[in-house]
């Protein structure tokens, strides 16, 4: 037991968990409204929504797993730069819009806005059904990065319900103030989550290049295998192709989760957002730093090290930033970088589970199981969800092996892409029919998941032969250009049979502003 950095770690966390309680009156709103406890009553200003949208997006496993990718795979593991670059522009073009309709209709929910845009409940169930389906694992991935600092504190986690107390203490905590504070929790906790994280990169990408010698020697003992992308050979594109496109379609993706949403809908105006979107590339400067650590890493030979070859047993690439701040600094530094570790796995899981609640009560209890419900009733119903969301993350991690849930991550991204034709395209026009958009998104998924299974999830490349070429690309990215190869022949058939859907709760006045 590291006990002066468990010290700090729980200061540091009972620091958070009474701000996320007093947090339910700053900015005081009627709590019975769900637009109050899920979206902050649309009152965040440009930083909170700053903070807010990157304690979203980049999420504690972030800080955990590109590192780990670059310290194994090496160079594959610099897409995360290029996605994070690419979203900026594409959230600038359509998310100001979603924002502007939403606020006109008293949308919730992306889901809100697709059964308002095309009339059509059984669409809207679908979005909602994949948004809350990709956002479970995604809950789930938070707790590994809680999971593997805990460990680094040496608490036995994995090893049976006693080794995991710590992690089910830590997120009766984030159940207990997500539930009573609502959005506004994890909006003052993203704060403190980034001048923790901040701080703690700086001081990784300063201190241990000195130790090393500086970045000539680390880079000098990188094999150039993961250094460089393996070249285009005998028609096989391979890794070139993979990587641009795991890129492109994660950007694609990002917009679209849930909880993306919901940080987004909780902005004051769209101008904030605007500005939002002009600084959020910091993140992405800081998450190149990141990425960084992990050649630091494989440089140092830390998972070679007799103190710390036990945890990289345990935990496998997973421990190779953590191990760098048990190796390279005092105890209570460790404390608070891996504090800033666990927070910033809060703040993200808080915002999820919100968003998956938001959706459940908006887009399947309220029309489909009680019509009549009340405000009161409606918002009583999401703080229930957002704990059963929460707990059941939580029994991914305890019950089924890690890498399983790792494994189910693989299918977040390909699910919530083929949301993206009824959303993105509904906001620019009401060409599509709703008819052809579920069978578009039906056909996406079907071939995603088939896909995915070809290599029983461990993959999340799927190698297309093309007149004498193979092209390894993402799978999501595939099945969304199938999606939309599906929609369009559907709704041009559709159109031309005189059977086309007009009906639209929207007029083109509600987005402009």
């Amino acid at each position: 037991m590291n006990l002066v950095a468990t010290i700090v770690f729980i200061a540091l966390f009972l620091f958070i968990t009474v701000l996320g309680f007093v947090s339910a009156h700053w900015r005081k709103g009627d709590m019975q409204h769900l637009h109050e406890w899920g979206l902050g009553g649309r009152r965040f200003g440009t930083w909170i929504t700053w903070f807010l949208v990157g304690g979203d997006l980049y999420t504690a496993y972030t800080f955990v797993a590109v590192p780990a990718l670059v310290f194994g795979a090496g160079a594959l593991g610099f897409f995360a730069l290029p996605y994070t670059v690419l979203v900026y522009p594409l959230v600038f073009a359509v998310l100001p819009r979603l924002w502007i309709v939403a606020r006109k209709h008293n949308y919730i929910t992306a889901s809100d806005f697709v059964a308002g845009r095309y009339g059509s409940p059984g669409l809207a169930l679908a979005i909602a059904v994949t948004g809350i389906v990709a956002t479970m694992p995604y809950i789930a991935l938070q707790l590994v990065g809680i999971q593997v600092v805990i460990g680094g504190l040496g608490f036995p986690t994995g090893n049976g319900l006693l080794g995991d107390l710590p992690l089910v203490i830590a997120f009766v905590i984030l159940a207990a103030f997500t539930y009573t504070s609502g959005l506004r929790a994890p909006a003052a906790i993203a704060v403190v989550k980034d001048l923790l994280i901040y701080v703690v990169v700086i001081a990784l990408i300063v201190v241990v290049p000195v130790k090393l010698g500086g970045f000539g020697p680390i880079f000098a003992a990188i094999p150039p295998s993961h250094l460089l992308l393996p070249a285009i050979k005998d028609g096989n594109t391979g890794m070139i192709s993979f990587y641009a496109t795991l890129a492109f379609g994660s950007a694609l993706a990002l917009m679209l989760y849930p909880h993306a949403t919901t940080a987004v809908l909780s902005a004051k105006g769209p101008n904030t957002l605007r500005r939002n979107w002009v600084f959020l590339p910091a993140y992405s400067f800081v998450l190149g730093l990141i990425a960084l650590l992990g050649y630091m890493a494989y440089a140092a030979g830390i998972a070679k090290m007799p103190d710390l070859a036990p945890y990289f047993k345990q935990y496998g690439p997973q421990f190779a930033m953590p191990g760098l701040l048990l190796h390279f600094f005092p105890s209570w530094f460790v404390g608070v970088g891996f504090a800033a570790v666990a927070i910033g796995a809060l703040v993200p899981a808080a915002i999820m589970s919100i968003a998956a609640a938001n959706l459940f009560t908006r887009n399947i209890y309220k029309p489909f199981i009680n019509p009549q419900c009340s405000a009161q009733q409606e918002t009583d119903m999401a703080k229930l969800v957002s704990l059963v969301v929460k707990f059941g993350a939580l029994l991914f991690i305890v019950f089924l092996p890690l890498t399983y849930a790792i494994q189910l991550q693989l299918l977040g991204g390909i699910l919530v892409l083929q949301t993206l034709p009824a959303i993105v395209s509904g906001i620019y026009t009401r060409w599509f029919d709703p008819k052809a958009l579920l069978l578009g998104w039906a056909t996406g998924l079907a071939w995603g998941i088939w896909a995915a299974s070809l290599s029983g999830f461990h993959k999340a490349g799927y190698a297309l032969h093309l007149g004498g070429w193979v092209i390894p690309a993402y799978i999501g990215l595939y099945a969304l250009v199938l999606n939309f190869v599906v929609a369009v022949v559907a709704t041009v058939v559709i159109r031309a049979l005189g059977m086309h859907s007009t009906q639209d709760a929207t007029v083109a006045a509600d987005y402009a502003g």
